[in-house]
């Protein structure tokens, strides 16, 4: 068979950019409409769809899970995609005992931050306790500092690669994308402090996954609450301004006076501390994500005084011992604003306290600016980098009709005409998780403890928790590929036909038995049905017939910084198709 052209191989993995965009729907306001029933409303779009069936199926299971394993094509077939969408809509009703089982087993999602910092400290804590001491470390203590070690990066570890593996395991696998989804949406960065990290698991399992398909006023106020966000965006340390009337006084600040608590006895050193700190001022940073990022989106209308009467009105949110891995929630009355407020022209009462932000969080949730943004942001995750404006109007209306239904919200947009058309059809592209995550479930992968599975999501780009700005990582193809990306997406799939990815074999997946001494042909039938859907373009045949990828071959001579290399020589026969066709544009899109 001829070799595709070097234009034709640039021309596919370009096309992997076609559904890029990132410019805002403008919707515009619609009179309020009786929604049909569900079953009805599947029926209605069923009628309409313009994929074929099998299209369908590839379709639901590369939107709506983290890419197909073996045997569930047939499953969804069986089942009927919209039965398979309206269980997947209800993860209660799916068991996932083995999922379960796994994560019974991991310190970090059973145990309490502070728990874990005080039984794993940051190295640099008992290192300032062995220089305290005076004098040169000794061969004792310096093997200390390595063992102490091991405990934050067990915590650091389980933490990023839970991620992958409850995305690998899980049979719930619409609530896994919607977790993934408000990970991003409500994002947090490991690196913002020692603390973090130790709240990660349970930022995840406990505030993110639980509500991942509930009500969206109860996941605000989850996150609004968790210390992992509480400590990210500073809310934790947030107070009235030294000008404004508090709920409760400061120590030292009644008849004691200054440097005295309420008795009239001096502070000790850990209150003086803690009363400077308290006297820090408010801090504009959660306020500012809750309207920007969180619920109205930047242009939702709100105004610089909403931000600042919003961070007034969560002044004492915060969580105690923040230094020594939280804690749980609570609220302060020495650090709360009690002044009046405004918050988008409703009216909050001096005099009050945790009620603000309780109010604050009732007003954003059921604001209109609020249902389009989130409307707008699962149509683009699900439907297409520049969705329809049509179905955003049709899901907002439907967040505002059910109070911010999340699962309806959905299911609006899953089983809507635009879902399933033609120009929806494999036209997003896979995220660097997605791409990793995806790989593991076509291999029949089991879930990998180590850090290394975790490390390839990263050097493909998107390090998981690793973003730093409080935005989260793209959700449109054209922020993923460049030159460079498309090339390490093209390598990754020769390191997994390499063997070099842990717990990956490209040639002990289910079915690959019966196509190890095949003809090429035949191998190249059975990769192109068990990972691609059983449909591809010419070019992409081309290349898996043949064993080489021209477009990494000539990408790398271009540039010889660009660290690529060509399939190795221990990557022969099936495993090499395997890694082609991974790094194949029909793979990388879904």
């Amino acid at each position: 068979m001829q070799r595709p052209s070097m234009i034709a191989i640039v021309a596919a993995m370009a096309s992997l950019t076609a559904c890029g965009g990132t410019s805002a729907v403008r919707v515009e306001s619609a009179p309020q409409t009786t929604a049909m029933p569900p079953d009805e409303g599947l029926a209605a779009a069923a009628g309409v769809r313009e994929q074929t069936a099998d299209e369908q199926v590839n379709h639901v299971l590369n939107r709506l899970t983290f890419g197909a394993r073996r045997g569930d094509a047939e499953a969804v077939r069986a089942m009927g995609v919209d039965r398979w969408i309206d269980l997947q809509l209800r993860p209660e009703r799916i068991d996932d005992s083995k999922s379960d089982a796994f994560f019974a087993t991991l310190e970090s999602y059973n145990t309490g931050s502070e728990e874990l910092q005080r039984k794993y400290p940051p190295p640099n804590q008992l290192l300032q306790r062995l220089q305290a001491k005076g004098g040169k470390m000794s061969a004792a203590d310096s093997a200390e500092l390595r063992q102490a070690s091991a405990g934050p990066r067990m915590v650091l570890t389980e933490a990023q690669s839970g991620r992958i593996n409850r995305a690998l395991l899980s049979e719930r696998q619409l609530q896994e994308v919607m977790t993934d989804f408000w990970l991003n949406h409500f994002s947090v960065y490991i690196q913002k402090g020692p603390p973090e990290r130790y709240q990660l698991a349970q930022y995840e399992s406990r505030v993110i996954r639980p509500n991942a398909l509930g009500k969206f006023r109860v996941l605000l106020e989850a996150v609004a609450k968790s210390p992992a966000m509480l400590f990210y965006l500073d809310n934790w340390e947030s107070q009235a301004d030294s000008n404004r009337p508090r709920l409760a006084p400061l120590p030292g600040a009644g008849r004691g006076g200054a440097g005295r608590n309420l008795r009239g006895g001096l502070l000790t050193p850990q209150q003086q501390q803690m009363l400077a700190r308290r006297r820090g001022g408010l801090n504009e940073n959660y306020g500012r994500e809750l309207l920007e990022l969180h619920t109205l989106g930047v242009d939702g209308g709100y105004t610089q005084q909403d931000v600042i009467n919003v961070a007034r009105a969560f002044t004492g949110w915060t969580f105690p011992r923040p230094q020594l891995g939280g804690g749980a929630f609570g609220f302060n009355p020495q650090m709360h604003d009690a002044g009046p407020k405004i918050v988008l022209d409703h009216k909050l009462a001096a005099g009050r306290g945790i009620e603000d932000g309780e109010d604050v969080l009732d007003i954003l949730s059921r604001h209109p600016s609020t249902a389009r943004y989130i409307a707008f942001k699962l149509a683009r995750r699900f439907v297409s980098d520049t969705p329809p404006a049509a179905l955003v109007e049709r899901a907002a209306r439907t967040f505002q009709r059910t109070d911010g239904d999340i699962r309806e919200v959905v299911r609006t947009i899953v089983t809507s005409p635009e879902f399933f058309a033609h120009a929806a059809y494999r036209s997003k592209v896979r995220s660097p998780f997605e791409v990793v995550v995806s790989t593991l479930r076509a291999l029949g992968a089991p879930p990998d403890g180590t850090p290394r599975t975790a490390q390839a999501v990263a050097a493909l780009g998107e390090p998981i928790y690793g973003h730093q700005a409080p935005n989260g990582w793209p959700e449109t193809g054209d922020q993923w590929l460049n030159t460079g990306a498309i090339l390490s997406r093209i390598n990754f799939g020769v390191a997994v036909a390499a063997g070099r990815i842990p717990s990956v074999s490209p040639t002990n997946w289910r079915g690959a038995e019966s196509l190890r001494d095949s003809p090429v042909e035949r191998q190249v039938d059975g990769v192109v049905d068990a990972l691609l859907g059983g449909g591809v373009s010419p070019d992409t045949r081309a290349i898996l017939i043949t064993g080489q990828n021209p477009f990494l071959a000539s990408a790398a001579a271009l540039d010889s910084s660009i660290a690529m290399t060509r399939p190795k020589q221990q990557a022969k026969g099936l495993a090499l198709i395997v890694g082609l066709a991974i790094g194949s544009p029909e793979f990388q899109r879904r």
